[in-house]
């Protein structure tokens, strides 16, 4: 049997794990939060088109023009919601509606991408390439020291709008700093999850770390901790079984999600059980 230093594609994708994994799994906090799940998933779908897009104007690796589209549906939702009195639901359906239908048209008149779509769809981190992976580490640098940078802002805006003004947080700049680090995320982290599945990497490990956490810093560290355990444990997986390497990962987080669940209620009956009776009778 191969052991894993013999086979540089397992490498890589471990490597995208490690790195997109806790990346998504930080952000997802604040996304959760702030109520934000369908936002994420609104731009993964939209990736579509972008995909669509690169590939129509000739590029073999549509990850520019699939980063620049989604970015472009970022800014026109928040254009939409504060030029117009839709809801960010419907404006969010529209867009994700829009840009998948935009995206199935283009691909219909493309001949020979089924294989590439089949990747955007349900991941391939195994076919990550040393150029994507060296794209990927350093955006998680980048847009991992800006979100470390303004966590304090954003915890506060998350926790309370009114405050964060006043305060003298810039609220404004700042959500626009978080939609481009969360559009950047999800659109390089569609490499490992595919469309369909990358928001799961966003939502489920701050869900799992919320089960068991008490405070703020301990589901910013529980999170982080699932991301990269899901991400990783999900690879490995997927390379022992000759499964799915996405949906692997997602059952992973899954699985992690139930342990955190089951170990939370255990907690909370055992903080709400009654303390022992003594079997010594009062005089």
């Amino acid at each position: 049997m191969d052991t894993f230093t013999d086979n540089p594609y397992l490498i890589r994708a471990l490597a995208a794990a490690a790195l997109l994994g806790p990346l998504c799994a930080l952000l997802g906090v604040f996304v959760t939060a702030r109520r934000m799940a369908f936002f994420s998933d609104t731009i993964a779908h939209a990736a579509l088109a972008g995909v669509a897009l690169g590939f129509l104007l000739g590029f073999a690796e549509p990850t520019v023009p699939m980063v620049l589209f989604s970015l472009g549906v970022a800014l026109a939702m928040f254009w939409l919601k504060e030029n117009t009195e839709l809801l960010t639901d419907t404006i969010m359906a529209l867009l994700l509606s829009g840009s998948v239908a935009l995206g199935v048209i283009i691909l219909s008149a493309l001949k020979g991408f089924r294989a590439q779509l089949h990747a955007y769809l349900f991941g391939d981190i195994q076919a990550v390439s040393d150029t994507e992976l060296l794209f990927a580490a350093g955006m998680v640098a980048v847009l991992g020291c800006t979100l470390f940078w303004q966590l304090n802002g954003l915890a506060l805006l998350t926790a309370q709008e009114d405050l964060a003004h006043v305060s003298g947080v810039r609220v404004r700049w700042l959500n626009y700093i978080f939609v481009g680090i969360l559009t950047l995320t999800v659109s390089a982290s569609i490499r490992l999850l595919g469309v369909m599945l990358v928001t799961a990497l966003v939502v489920i490990p701050p869900a799992a770390a919320r089960n068991v956490s008490r405070n703020l810093r301990q589901q910013i560290i529980g999170s982080i901790l699932t991301g990269v355990g899901s991400g990783l444990g999900g690879v490995l997986l997927s390379y022992r079984l000759d499964f799915p390497a996405g949906p692997t990962i997602v059952m992973t987080a899954i699985g992690i999600f139930g342990l955190t669940l089951a170990a939370g209620r255990l907690r909370g009956r055992s903080a709400h059980a009654p303390a022992p009776q003594s079997l010594a009778r009062n005089p």
